[in-house]
């Protein structure tokens, strides 16, 4: 990443009021929100379904608010690839996933609502047993441990205000923490009401000062090796797919099934997710737009940190405050979702508190979370991207077959057979992967392994059932 050095010559006394401005109205928003709990009974603050849900009052503008700003906070991951391989960043990070997005509009959101659920996990108990649902809040957990956005977080803070990275990074979850212990859910939907607006707002500029000075996008052919306007990127089919079907775990994603079961009604919940893609392709345009404008003109630039350097040279002060500002948004909205939906998945769903449910169950598994997410962050070594892959491949490979099937067909499955073709789809990931590390074999990606485990195992469900029929 860029060094703090680098940066700060950019940064006027404009610019960190306009920045500083942005977290107070951040805060501002969580104490609005606060203030509207305050209204409700005692009963209803120290519930379940007002902490996870919101008491199910995401009205059209907060669900499409909150739902855009989590599902976006990977910005330098998206960036650095499109820096390294063009558009084929817009296949593999847009194309396949706004097609899911269309499909949970039209075929699932009916069937989710219908459950009254509070989480993913939950309706996973309702549909099969308390066994598997222990067993999705786990592979829940895995996918919603936000060490990508911790990541993020802590590279940008270093980059802004200097120092150590682990300083940094404590800093700003700590941050995200307190609001999130604070407020639950609605602090989160009330903070990606503002994260939302700036988001937005950053990579639009962007575009606008990248296209006012050196020229509309058509200049980018001359400037750009003709593999960046490759949609393969110079990878094999299969390669590619892997992300296609890693973009189908949004069907099984906990924060696309939180923000559905919170919405005031389905109308809501449908119409909101139409809006949200619209606007995710648009966002996808200017970052993508934002990043070859990069590449074009910063082209010895490290792919991590182009993005953010050419943000910074190309506007003028003030707006590199709005910048900023919104780049830290994009990161703070993801993140306060996932360290919230994960600590969920210890508290509600794994310990299964639901009766005796307290808030302060929730508190400290999400303290645990943020520690954990910590910690995990250096094992990566910032590349975010292979973070996305790996913990999301056991919630792609092994719990989209089942789980829709058993929301199409349900009793096709029994908890037994969903327990052993989850967990051997698991094991067979894992042993892979280790595999592909010792002996370097690589002929095919672990996703495809436990993708054929977990749906080889149910195949004699489908048989016996239809033979029944």
């Amino acid at each position: 990443m860029v060094s703090h050095s680098e940066i700060l010559p950019f940064i006027t006394t404009i610019d960190w009021i306009v920045f500083l401005a942005v977290l107070l109205l951040t805060l501002a928003s969580v104490l609005y929100g606060q203030s509207l709990k305050n209204k409700l009974s005692e009963k209803e603050k120290e519930s379940p379904l007002e902490l996870l849900l919101m008491g199910r009052r995401l009205t059209l503008p907060l669900f499409v608010a909150t739902l855009v700003a989590t599902w976006y906070g990977g910005i330098f991951g998206v960036t650095a690839l499109t820096f390294e391989k063009g558009i084929y960043n817009f296949l593999t990070q847009g194309v396949f996933w706004y097609i899911t997005y269309l499909v949970f509009a039209f075929f699932l959101v009916k069937k989710i609502r219908q459950t009254q659920s509070l989480t993913l996990a939950g309706m996973a108990g309702k549909l099969f047993g308390p066994t598997a649902e222990k067993l999705t809040a786990t592979l829940n957990f895995l996918t919603l441990l936000p060490v990508a956005y911790t990541m993020s977080l802590g590279i940008f803070l270093q980059t802004l205000l200097g120092g150590s990275y682990i300083m940094n990074t404590i800093l700003g979850v700590s941050l995200v923490t307190l609001w999130s212990l604070w407020g639950g859910f609605r602090a989160v939907v009330f903070s990606d009401v503002v994260q939302f607006f700036f988001m937005i707002l950053g990579v639009v500029l962007v575009v606008v000062f990248a296209w006012l000075k050196f020229g509309d996008p058509s200049v980018l052919v001359d400037k750009l090796p003709p593999s960046h306007f490759d949609l393969m990127g110079g990878e094999s089919i299969s390669s590619v797919l892997v992300w296609g079907f890693i973009a189908l775990s949004t069907l099984v994603d906990p924060n696309f099934y939180q923000r559905c079961l919170a919405a005031e009604t389905e109308k809501v919940a449908k119409n909101g997710i139409l809006i949200s893609t619209f606007i995710w392709f648009c966002f996808d345009c200017c970052t993508t737009l934002g990043a070859l404008y990069a590449r074009a003109y910063l082209p010895e630039a490290s792919s991590q940190n182009a993005y953010l350097i050419f943000s910074m040279q190309i506007v003028p002060e003030g707006v590199r405050g709005l910048i900023l500002a919104g780049i830290l948004a994009t990161i703070l909205s993801t993140l306060d979702s996932y360290l919230f939906n994960a600590a969920t998945c210890i508290s509600f769903d794994f310990f299964n508190f639901k009766e005796k449910f307290k808030l302060w169950h929730h508190h400290v598994a999400l303290i645990y979370v943020a520690l954990t997410s910590i910690v995990l962050s250096y094992f990566f070594q910032g590349n975010v991207i292979a973070v996305w892959k790996t913990l999301g491949t056991f919630s792609a490979a092994c719990l989209l077959f089942p789980m829709l099937v058993a929301q199409f067909k349900p009793g096709v499955i029994s908890e037994k057979q969903f327990c052993r073709a989850v967990s051997l789809g698991c094991l067979g990931i894992v042993s892979w992967s280790v595999i592909n590390q010792v002996y370097g074999v690589n002929l095919i990606d672990e996703f495809y392994i436990g993708l054929v485990l977990t749906s080889v195992v149910l195949l004699p469900a489908f048989i016996l059932k239809k033979s029944q029929t």
